[in-house]
C-alpha cells in the first residue's frame, strides 16, 4: 500500500509515517518512481508503535516491541526485550505514583491546617 493509504487505515498522517520510517520503526520498499510501498504488516506495527507513544514510551523503548513484532511475533511484548522494557517503564510510573501520593499528602496537610486557622480567626457566629 501506498504511504497515503497506510495512513488513512493507521489513523495517522503521512508525515508521522515518514518520522517512523527515519528512526527505523517503520519499513518501506521503494517503487522505481520513487514511491514508498508498505506491506500490509506495517499496520500492525504502526498501530503498536501508536499505543506505546499514547502510554508514554519513547521511540528508543519501542524498539523492541517493534522487533518482536517483526520476529513474527502476534504481540510486541512478549520478547525478552520488550519485557525488560515494560519492567523498566513500570517502575518509573510506580515511582511517579509515589511522588504523586507524597504531594497529594502535603496538600492535604495544607488544606487542613488552612481551614483550622480559618476557624480560628474567623469562628462562625450565632
Amino acid at each position: 500500500m501506498l504511504i497515503g493509504e497506510l495512513a488513512e487505515r493507521a489513523g495517522t498522517s503521512t508525515r508521522t509515517l515518514r518520522y517512523y520510517e527515519q528512526h527505523g520503526l517503520v519499513r518501506a520498499r521503494r517503487d522505481a518512481n520513487g514511491y514508498r510501498r508498505y506491506d500490509a504488516a506495517e499496520l500492525r506495527v504502526v498501530h503498536e508503535i501508536r499505543a506505546l507513544l499514547a502510554a508514554g514510551f519513547g521511540l528508543d523503548d519501542i524498539r523492541p516491541f517493534v522487533a518482536c513484532l517483526r520476529a513474527g511475533n502476534a504481540s510486541g511484548h512478549v520478547c525478552p526485550d520488550s519485557v525488560l522494557v515494560l519492567r523498566r517503564k513500570l517502575a518509573e510510573v510506580d515511582g511517579y505514583l509515589d511522588r504523586l501520593a507524597a504531594v497529594r499528602e502535603q496538600l492535604g496537610a495544607q488544606l487542613e491546617q488552612a481551614i483550622a486557622h480559618r476557624e480560628a480567626q474567623c469562628p462562625k457566629q450565632i
